[in-house]
């Protein structure tokens, strides 16, 4: 080892510069803690992956709260309605007017992120990008270590206090946990999601959820030139399988284009396929090392948590480790998997009924099929005309 790598040290090392690593760092520098923050991914990737877009009221006011809300609150939409179609006919909620009242905030990740990226640089921050990390050590005292391959292949090593780990259920911070050290719970909803961008105006001012017997379609937009949309697809199929053609095509079919209005049209810029997991780790801690964001737990993209519950997540994490490093108060670590874990299961419940209430049974006719198609039918009629229960929509919705 190099005098560099044994040189490398700081109080936290925070793995992954998406929404929690970047709200966490941002908090962490604001209050005077040493911090470093490490990414796999070069910068220019780092600000262009596009993922979710949709802002809850309480992640905005965490963002206006620590000053990072600046370029959301410039460029960002609000947003309070949802469109249902299905055969039965179409029916609009606006959520905004229902529940505690609160609506969501349009901003693309991307843009969120290359806004926290850019606070935390000029503010002193450090990022080594190109940096994967490569395991977690000594996880269970006071001085973990984090093991990292550069982008030149050469290893290195930092030691740190606490280790945040914020890169996603595949990154070094999950698979540095102890075999038993952790319980894992983990569902498979049996939906995949073919995931589409593209570059077309929206199509309706709403988010769209459309309930067809081939299979659901969603619309989200993003800007005022750019759209997402997904299709509910066959599992194990390639992203490329579609032509374009075809997935306008089915689109337009799924959205009911012929009764309510044909779909704005454009080139589909980017695709994937999503596989609608979900899953959560108990405890969030082991010794040093803390998780938080999609490594501490996966909710579907069906209910647009992940996000939210990263910024809120690091907002808790951060307060926590302020605490102990310049106050030498642990209550708040301690209490830290506890708190997070009641705003992610809520979040999972939510989720999961989501999951139910969009998706029949995907090129299936048999009697239990049919059944849960029924169920799913009688739940969206409830929710086009039941207040009590467009009002729990609408909170738990909007709500982390």
């Amino acid at each position: 080892m190099t005098d560099r790598q044994t040189l490398s040290t700081t109080d936290v090392v925070v793995l992954g510069a998406g929404p929690a690593g970047l709200v966490l760092g941002n908090l962490l520098q604001e209050r005077g803690v040493d911090c470093v923050v490490l990414e796999r991914a070069e910068r220019a990737y780092v600000q262009t992956r596009a993922r979710a877009g949709f802002l809850a009221a309480h992640t905005v006011r965490i963002l206006e709260r620590h000053g990072l809300a600046e370029g959301l609150l410039r460029r960002g939409r609000a947003h309070s309605v949802c469109e249902f179609r299905s055969a039965d006919g179409r029916f609009r909620l606006d959520y905004g007017a229902l529940g505690q009242g609160e609506r969501h905030t349009v901003y693309p990740q991307q843009q969120l992120v290359t806004d926290l990226l850019t606070r935390f640089l000029a503010s002193g921050g450090r990022v080594e990008f190109g940096t994967e990390a490569v395991a977690v050590l000594d996880a269970d005292t006071d001085r973990p270590a984090v093991t990292v391959r550069g982008a030149d292949g050469r290893p290195g090593r930092w030691r740190a206090r606490y280790v945040a780990g914020c890169d996603g259920r595949h990154g070094a911070a999950r698979r540095s946990l102890p075999a038993g050290s952790v319980r894992r719970y983990h569902c498979d909803h049996g939906v995949t999601w073919l995931g589409l961008l593209a570059e077309a105006p929206p199509s309706l001012d709403a988010v769209g959820y459309a309930v067809h017997e081939r299979g659901f379609a969603g619309h989200m937009a993003r800007t005022s030139e750019i759209t997402r949309y997904y299709l509910q697809c066959e599992r194990g199929i390639p992203a490329d399988a579609w032509s374009e053609e075809r997935i306008w095509d089915e689109l337009e079919l799924r959205m009911r284009g012929a009764e309510y209005g044909p779909l704005n049209r454009g080139r589909v810029v980017r695709r994937g396929v999503v596989d609608l997991e979900s899953d959560v780790l108990e405890p969030l801690r082991h010794g040093s090392l803390f998780l938080a964001g999609d490594a501490a737990g996966l909710v579907s993209p069906s209910a647009a948590k992940g996000a939210n519950l990263a910024v809120l997540q690091a907002e808790i994490l951060a307060g926590a480790l302020v605490d102990d490093l310049l106050h030498g108060d642990s209550a708040g670590l301690d209490a830290y998997s506890a708190r997070c874990l009641a705003y992610i299961w809520r979040a999972q419940e939510f989720s999961h009924w989501m999951i139910r209430l969009l998706h029949g049974s995907y090129g299936t006719s048999d009697g239990r099929s049919l059944f849960h198609d029924s169920l799913r039918r009688s739940r969206l009629a409830s929710l086009r005309t039941s207040r009590s229960l467009q009002d729990w929509f609408a909170e738990h919705y909007v709500g982390v």
